[in-house]
């Protein structure tokens, strides 16, 4: 039976290594991005995030090393940037974390925190959450995931945010790349009460829940062959890989990468190598 308090795919976590450099990077692909957030001592990090509907995606850095921010240390030291966390929307972090421990895992949390937020008049207010984790151990093909409960989703989900030159519209799927696919996809599948279903190029989906992005587990041969003239040069052969991105306007997407555009089939790209760590792929809506 489906997790009841967890909803599907809330945003994607891109972690970088220098935060204010990735996020000129982003802009330069077209990306409107938020004004940077930090967060609390104790968690040691910084972030600048992009808006979409109903999800986004989340640059993040670490601005002073603490016990919290270990593993994401750790990941940029072994892996270097790309693809590092996945959250889940909760609609209750308490609950979903009770419903997991039914299942016999250990949360971490939930714990509550706030980030400071300007708003577009100038103004400032906070974004708060409630998040939970699943056990760090758990990482389905070497992604971390937890939930996030948005007690704020009106200072998180700010129009004038979510309009990007790029025309970036909401995010169709999570590509983790993985030697045995199906192995990691039944452990995601388990974490999340979802079922599996292979594809016919070898790769494993797993929803997410409800109308939000799908997870899509393959080889890095098997990604190759679904983005052909796309350099794959940066990425793990196990971990995050790529971002499948709506578009509203493929034209319009083109013009706003520019030079980094690379036209794979019926998506336009832009190599790992030009954005921090993960391939990103638009479709047309």
């Amino acid at each position: 039976m489906a997790l009841k308090n967890v909803i599907g795919i809330d945003h994607a976590v891109v972690m970088v290594k220098d935060l204010d450099k990735a996020a000129e990077n982003y802009k330069r692909l077209g990306f409107t991005v938020s004004p940077r957030g930090t967060h609390s001592a104790h968690m040691g990090s910084g972030n600048y995030t992009i808006m979409f509907d109903p999800d986004y995606m989340e640059l993040l850095g670490v601005l002073a090393p603490t016990e919290h921010n270990a593993p994401a240390r750790a990941f940029l030291e072994k892996r270097g940037e790309g693809i590092e966390r996945i959250a889940f929307t909760a609609v209750d972090s308490t609950a979903g974390a009770e419903e997991i421990r039914a299942h016999g895992l250990t949360p971490v949390g939930p714990v509550d925190f706030e980030r400071p937020v300007t708003l577009p008049d100038g103004t400032v207010s906070a974004a708060k959450f409630r998040v939970f984790q699943w056990p760090v151990a758990e990482a389905p093909g070497g992604v971390r995931i937890f939930a996030c409960q948005h007690k704020t989703r009106e200072t998180v989900w700010i129009p004038e945010l979510m309009m990007h030159a790029n025309r970036a519209k909401r995010l169709k799927q999570v590509l983790i790349a993985s030697p045995e696919p199906a192995n990691d996809a039944a452990h995601l599948s388990r974490l999340i009460d979802r079922e599996a279903k292979a594809e016919a190029d070898g790769a494993v989906t797993v929803p997410s829940g409800g109308d939000r992005a799908d997870f899509v587990f393959l080889t890095l041969d098997q990604l190759g062959k679904r983005y052909p003239g796309v350099s794959l040069r940066g990425l793990a052969e196990r971990g995050g890989a790529a971002l499948v991105l709506v578009s509203g306007d493929l034209e319009a997407t083109e013009k706003a990468l520019g030079a980094a555009a690379t036209r794979s089939g019926a998506a336009i790209c832009v190599a790992p190598a030009a954005a921090n760590g993960t391939l990103l792929a638009f479709v047309a809506g």
